[in-house]
């Protein structure tokens, strides 16, 4: 099986902070993993620095993703809310998001993340956002 995973990941323009601490407040998740921008890219603005590039929380078993976004397009004020495919093979990764970007726009055209895998993101023809990410190797 190609798609390990369907998760929601929030984009939340520059309040996952507040909301990862809001959700384990209310809903008793636990955070698992948080990486911000200034932790892969040295180089970047200092004003983005500690911004939440991306962030696993645990509600039970059940993960849900969370980020400030890229910070350079506009999102209406509740953010947005992407399905994210983990995936693990790479040629099946590249098909599917050639067929969901049909009638759609490519956002972020599949590329080598610093993090090791193939990413990329699309809104498809129905306006749904998709994020992908594919483990190589």
């Amino acid at each position: 099986m190609t798609i390990k995973a369907a998760t929601p990941y929030l984009i939340l323009n520059g309040r996952a902070a507040r909301a990862m601490a809001f959700y384990e407040r209310s809903l008793g998740a636990r955070t698992i993993s948080v990486q911000r921008f200034g932790d892969v890219d040295g180089s970047c603005p200092e004003a983005k620095r500690d911004l939440v590039m991306h962030a696993e929380l645990r509600l039970g078993d059940v993960p849900l993703l969370l980020s400030d976004g890229p910070g350079d397009a506009p999102l209406s004020p509740g953010g947005a809310v992407n399905i994210a495919l983990d995936l693990d093979d790479v040629e099946e990764a590249r098909r599917i998001f050639g067929a969901l970007a049909e009638g759609g726009t490519v956002v972020q055209p599949l590329m080598d993340a610093p993090w090791g895998a193939l990413f990329g993101v699309l809104t498809d023809e129905f306006g749904v956002s998709w994020m992908f990410n594919c483990a190589k190797g």
